[in-house]
């Protein structure tokens, strides 16, 4: 007997983790960190709900902290087996979980120092060495299509998701007494987005994960682009600061893609742009080398311009030191800095700063899982915990829709209507219940297939 258990992204986006057993191996699907409120992360903390060192090989569909960021934690309970994943990813990994690691070391440290912890002394989740040893687990697959075996009676297909750098849909294969196929969507892109290529047709299957991060709403119609020249024209006439809290990887590279094209088409204004994220930074280099998944519009940029990524006066933040000295900056400025729900990093030190400015902007360009305090932000709540103090928020808050790179739920329809024969079942995952309930709505009007909505801990047999 195989079965499919679900020990994370089920009832929340967080915390991806899907793990498969058959009677000779045991293989688990992303190992993602919980985000968002205090029951999530204490998850974090807690042992795995599975004997770690008993898996015998994990897949990553992409970087993303809430698909990888619990591998070292993983390994050191015991998880000694190679973790496969595409070349993209692996290149962002490099950068991704030691920045994660370093940044858990250095909020530990603030905590302790300024004994704002419940937890005497404040501990990192993991540590720098411990992502390093994750990293030598990585081997790399190709994103092609190409089969791969996994490990005994099971191998996997990749295929561009279009989310990120790297991301990948993953066909798991079950060979044993019959075949069967398991298909995980990871994280889906928007179609016709910039830099990355576009999310390719899934593989025929018995059984399909999808997600539905955006199943209850559509992206907005105001293009990312035509807002973002809004929000920083205003910011020049007022002189004041723009904070952008974004994800490291994906997000930083296309804001910086239409800053850039908008100061060359002469629609704003050249400002000073920081990106306050050592990780985001190296992130932009990765992109940058990765020829095989950009798309066309990238492609001519590149024969034009060398460094589509950088805008006309343009800082990286390497060390906490350079960060620092953004607190005495003055003027219209865009700062952009991770994390991009708020939830952790040096974003946090300029929140401190800028959430009580009337003159200042904070721009949300993606999701904000609930619990967290670009939520709070974001759904208008007057006064905000950050780093153990209380803050009034009278900053102008900004949203933009269009830059999510989560497809919304007609986008992931659309990616649904490439699949060459309806599959057996389909698993809802990766979104609150609200937005997972009305996913499975739409898929059963346009499909009529067979859809279940996975909770914490569910077992299935396939």
């Amino acid at each position: 007997m195989s079965t499919l258990s679900f020990w994370g992204a089920a009832g929340t986006v967080t915390g991806s983790k899907y793990l498969i057993e058959t009677d000779r191996a045991r293989v688990l699907v992303d190992c993602g960190l919980f985000q968002g409120g205090h029951e999530l992360r204490d998850r974090n903390w807690q042992e795995p709900p599975f004997n770690a060192a008993s898996v015998d090989a994990v897949i990553i569909t992409h970087a993303h902290i809430d698909h990888t960021g619990y591998l070292p934690r993983f390994v050191s309970h015991g998880f000694r087996g190679p973790v496969y994943c595409s070349r993209g990813t692996a290149d962002l990994l490099k950068i991704l979980l030691p920045d994660s690691a370093r940044l858990q070391e250095e909020e530990a440290d603030y905590r302790n120092r300024h004994k704002i912890t419940k937890h005497l002394p404040a501990l990192p989740l993991y540590t720098e060495q411990d992502a390093r040893e994750t990293l030598k687990l990585l081997q790399v697959v190709p994103n092609n299509g190409q089969e791969v075996r996994i490990t005994k009676g099971i191998t996997a297909e990749f295929r561009i998701a279009g989310h990120i750098l790297g991301s990948s849909q993953v066909a798991v294969r079950l060979n044993d007494e019959q075949t069967r196929t398991v298909v995980f969507s990871g994280d889906l892109g928007k179609y016709d987005q910039p830099i990355i290529r576009d999310p390719v047709a899934p593989p025929a299957c018995d059984y399909l994960l999808v997600e539905s991060t955006y199943g209850d709403r559509l992206h907005d119609v105001e293009h990312p682009k035509d807002a973002l020249e809004r929000i920083i024209k205003d910011a020049a006439t007022r002189n004041g600061p723009v904070l952008i809290p974004a994800f490291a990887v994906g997000r930083a590279q296309e804001i910086l893609y239409f800053i850039r094209e908008l100061e060359n088409e002469k629609r704003i204004p050249i400002l000073p742009v920081c990106v306050d994220s050592p990780m985001a930074a190296a992130a932009t280099q990765a992109y940058a080398a990765r020829t095989e998944e950009q798309d066309q519009e990238y492609a001519d940029a590149l024969k034009t311009n060398p460094t589509p990524l950088r805008t006309h006066s343009m800082l990286a933040c390497v060390t906490r030191e350079d960060s620092k000295r953004l607190n005495t900056a003055e003027g219209a400025r865009v700062i952009i800095a991770a994390s991009g729900m708020m939830n952790g990093g040096r974003v946090l030190h300029h929140a401190l700063r800028l959430l009580p400015d009337e003159n200042a902007t904070v721009v949300f360009v993606g999701y904000q899982a609930g619990g967290t305090l670009g939520r709070r932000v974001a759904d208008g709540e007057k006064q905000v915990k950050v780093l153990g103090q209380w803050v009034p928020v009278r900053c102008r808050v900004e949203k933009i829709g269009g830059f999510s790179a989560h497809a919304d739920w007609k986008e992931v329809v659309r990616w649904l209507e490439g699949i060459p024969s309806p599959p057996k079942r389909v698993f809802v995952t990766h979104g609150e219940p609200d937005a997972a309930q009305a996913m499975a709505k739409h898929i059963r009007e346009r499909f009529g297939w067979d859809v279940t909505i996975p909770g914490y801990g569910d077992k299935i047999e396939i």
